[in-house]
């Protein structure tokens, strides 16, 4: 009796301890309601990545309100990445199940049979790893940017989905949109909408035109092997799926996998004519009002891929940016 308490004991123990792994990270979700952070565990990694490689790639990275981003971008990033954001509380059990290939259109625990096929499915769950990494919702990429890795161990993913759910607890759906865009990978060691802005069309993130804010969005899931201003052909294509759909046609746009090839070397970065010097880092947003001049798309100025909407342009208008998907 006395081993068996002990055992109970250590059960205990042992199960406080893993809940409160889960569940404890710093600072909490709601810092974020009021805060930027100056760098995000996403970042540390990267950080360390480019001085193994003893690569100077500088860091651009600058946050900045939402109002200070084209509505274009935040309407493009539903679309591609979670089209089921404004509906979900963090998970997207519809898109979890497919990635799982949980073939029952229900589930209940008193159901044999859905018991059974949810054995099958998680039984298959490491085979279908890269899909389950592709039905990451905008909170879950949030939660990894802020706090985690791109590790494929299953407890980070747990992990992951419980700061997802803390995150949609604490904040407003709009804030962590504006936080996903602001903290979002685009290329090698840059960082956010308005740093990408910048760096691939030399404007900033509220002159974008929808052409340039959906170019920039379709980089997200590759930004380090495919990006506006690196193997661009990959990046185009998603792009034009993005702009069919929000241009109104039934179009899906593939859930890729994260991008997890190591940062281009300076060498590579060299090529692209860049020529921005070191980003701020402060932890404050930049506010300040924009005065240059709007002008048409600058692609071709700045030696990048003009997108070809020529080829498979939308069949209508799409809606105006203040409207929801």
């Amino acid at each position: 009796m006395h081993l068996l308490r002990r055992v109970a004991a250590g059960a205990t123990v042992a199960v406080a301890a893993v809940l409160l792994w889960l569940l404890f990270v710093w600072p909490p979700p709601s810092w974020w309601g009021t805060h930027w952070p100056a760098e995000t565990a996403f970042m540390a990694m990267r950080a360390r990545e480019l001085r193994a490689a003893d690569d100077p790639t500088p860091l651009r990275y600058r946050p900045v309100p939402a109002d200070s981003m084209t509505p274009w971008l935040a309407r493009a990033a539903v679309a591609a990445e979670d089209d089921a954001f404004y509906q979900h509380h963090g998970i997207d059990y519809h898109s979890l199940r497919e990635a799982l290939g949980y073939r029952r259109a229900s589930f209940s625990w008193g159901s044999a049979k859905d018991r059974a096929e949810l054995g099958r499915a998680l039984g298959r769950a490491w085979e279908r790893r890269d899909r389950l990494r592709g039905a990451s919702t905008i909170t879950q990429q949030l939660a990894k940017n802020l706090y985690l890795s791109p590790s494929r161990n299953p407890l980070r993913k747990l992990k992951e989905a419980a700061i997802a759910y803390r995150l949609e607890w604490a904040l407003s759906k709009d804030r962590i949109l504006e936080l996903y865009l602001d903290l979002a990978e685009f290329g090698p060691n840059l960082w956010g909408v308005a740093a990408a802005s910048e760096r691939y069309f030399g404007t900033p993130a509220r002159r974008l035109s929808l052409d340039q804010a959906a170019l920039l969005i379709a980089a997200l899931p590759h930004p380090l092997t495919s990006n506006p201003a690196s193997h661009p052909a990959r990046t185009i294509w998603r792009q034009q799926l993005i702009l069919r759909k929000l241009g109104g046609e039934p179009v899906v746009i593939p859930q890729e996998a994260e991008d997890t090839l190591p940062p281009a070397t300076a060498a590579d970065t060299a090529t692209h004519g860049d020529t921005t010097t070191r980003a701020d880092t402060a932890t404050t947003p930049d506010t300040t009002k924009d005065t240059t001049k709007t002008g048409r798309d600058s692609a071709a100025a700045h030696k990048l891929p003009k997108p070809d909407t020529a080829t498979v342009p939308p069949k209508r208008t799409p809606p105006p940016p203040g409207a929801r998907i």
